[in-house]
């Protein structure tokens, strides 16, 4: 979970307080946007700073920005636009490539990457659907990691895999299948993205974040992507002569907060001085509001100024006091109760 306020300065420091509140930034679950200890709705909490430009960051994905500001916005009873969703994988739409690539993950992991302009994806499901006995254990699963996507049957590509080499895998969620994903990633990393083939040198390897562990609905933490990357990390390494190379987007990476950073700036408003010369307001301080000190906090503190990080004990972390490793600069409770802080702060600075 992550809330994080962006107020801003012009060349008249004395601005109204809804003025001032210029961005929410909110991360939570799927399905509700609560304050989960005083369980208040995020925009009765909030309803003010909803008036004005806000940004949606999380580590989540599996569906394209698109559909998760449409859901925000049925969910918020706010218009959400695409531009204002950023996901753990939104980074990979600058990675263009137009060779055969591979995504995995919940969700439409292919889906996402085509509408960020890959020509030619395959999803882990459809590729290890052309290679038989590929998992060997397949027969023996009860469920069916096959996900049913928007993409039409007819328009799914055709390609010769027993010929054509993945130029790149992404790991755009979090995997279903652990153990078929990580034996397939395998074949296509150590066999130069032809499984079958002799070893040789690895296809770039992206994930979309490396949280080790996430809060959900159950009472404790969650293995998140960082630790299906540790499992695949393992076993490459022992069966491949060479250590597995990788990428990991996401919280706590500092682009993700300096890409953060250069979006908001787009929503700042604008002014014209008293000389008639246009500008844009100056970023005074995000105020990054978390639950997870090793992913939330730890990026605020990487990024640095105007960064302000706020620990809650509403997720991950359940301290008496400061995170040891990575203290925050204020920690509280709940999400209203950093809410109600930096509203008091914005109003007497």
């Amino acid at each position: 979970m992550l809330m994080s306020f962006q107020t801003a300065e012009g060349p008249n420091k004395r601005i109204n307080i809804h003025h001032r509140i210029h961005r929410v930034i909110i991360l939570l679950g799927p399905n509700y946007v609560t304050d989960s200890v005083s369980n208040r709705p995020v925009t009765s909490i909030v309803g003010c700073a909803l008036k004005d430009p806000f940004l949606f960051l999380t580590n989540g994905g599996g569906i394209p920005e698109s559909r998760r500001a449409s859901e925000l916005s049925e969910l918020l009873g706010v218009n959400i636009l695409p531009s204002q969703v950023l996901q753990g994988h939104s980074p990979f739409k600058n990675l263009f490539e137009n060779e055969l690539i591979i995504a995995t993950g919940i969700g439409e992991p292919a889906l996402v990457m085509s509408e960020y302009g890959f020509k030619k994806v395959l999803s882990l499901d459809e590729y290890a659907s052309y290679f038989e006995n590929i998992d060997p254990v397949s027969q023996y699963k009860r469920w069916t990691t096959r996900q049913i996507s928007n993409r039409n049957s007819h328009s799914l590509p055709v390609y010769n895999i027993s010929s054509e080499r993945v130029k790149g895998a992404f790991v755009a969620s979090d995997p279903v299948d652990w153990g078929r994903d990580i034996q397939v990633l395998c074949d296509i990393l150590r066999s130069r993205g032809l499984p079958g083939q002799p070893n040789g040198q690895q296809p770039p390897l992206y994930f979309a974040a490396d949280d080790l562990e996430y809060q959900a609905a159950f009472p404790t933490e969650r293995l998140g992507m960082g630790a299906f990357r540790i499992a695949l990390e393992s076993v490459f390494n022992r069966v491949h002569h060479c250590p597995l190379e990788y990428v990991s987007y996401g919280k706590p990476n500092p682009f993700v907060f300096r890409n953060a950073e250069a979006i908001l700036s787009q929503f700042l408003p604008s002014y014209v001085d008293d000389n008639g010369d246009a500008g844009s307001h100056s970023s005074k301080t995000l105020h990054m509001i978390g639950d997870n000190p090793m992913v939330d906090v730890k990026g605020a503190k990487q990024a640095g100024h105007p960064w302000f990080s706020i620990l809650t004990r509403t997720g991950v972390f359940k301290g008496v006091d400061n995170h040891a490793e990575f203290p925050a600069d204020l920690v509280v409770d709940t999400v209203e109760e950093a809410v109600e802080y930096i509203l008091t702060r914005e109003l007497i600075s």
